[in-house]
């Protein structure tokens, strides 16, 4: 037990060897014996089907399309921005390492790219929101 010694009391026995393990070859034993529970069909519609039907699936592969095609539309330095903050997940200090620029000068730029984003989006016909 890695030299550690823990206090006993005198009426305390000591445990059998190998005790320990007892408890983790009970509950194997249960889940062994364990049946899978058949489900009835009111239980079946219970559950709700939480996947997207085929019209959202649609929607957001074209919501998507249209957000990359209007993301090659902003300006390198506003791309650059957008591509650091939302999808390598980096913070405004961290742009502003990576980029070489003031952190206010990211904030900025991102304020501003997001602004031409929404012009560029809305001019697409794509609403404001995912599907």
């Amino acid at each position: 037990m890695c030299g550690v010694r823990l206090a006993s009391s005198k009426a305390d026995p000591p445990l059998p060897p190998g005790s320990w393990r007892l408890p983790g070859f009970k509950a194997l034993s249960a889940l062994r014996r364990r049946r899978d529970a058949e489900l009835d069909d009111e239980a079946t519609n219970a559950i709700e089907d939480t996947s997207d039907d085929p019209e959202v699936v649609v929607q957001k592969k074209d919501t998507g399309e249209a957000l990359r095609k209007c993301l090659t539309a902003l300006s390198p330095e506003h791309r650059e921005i957008v591509d650091l903050v939302y999808y390598h997940e980096k913070s405004v200090e961290e742009v502003a390492e990576i980029v070489g620029i003031p952190e206010n000068t990211v904030k900025t730029r991102l304020f501003y790219a997001r602004k031409k984003l929404a012009e560029l989006l809305k001019a697409a016909g794509v609403e404001r929101g995912w599907p």
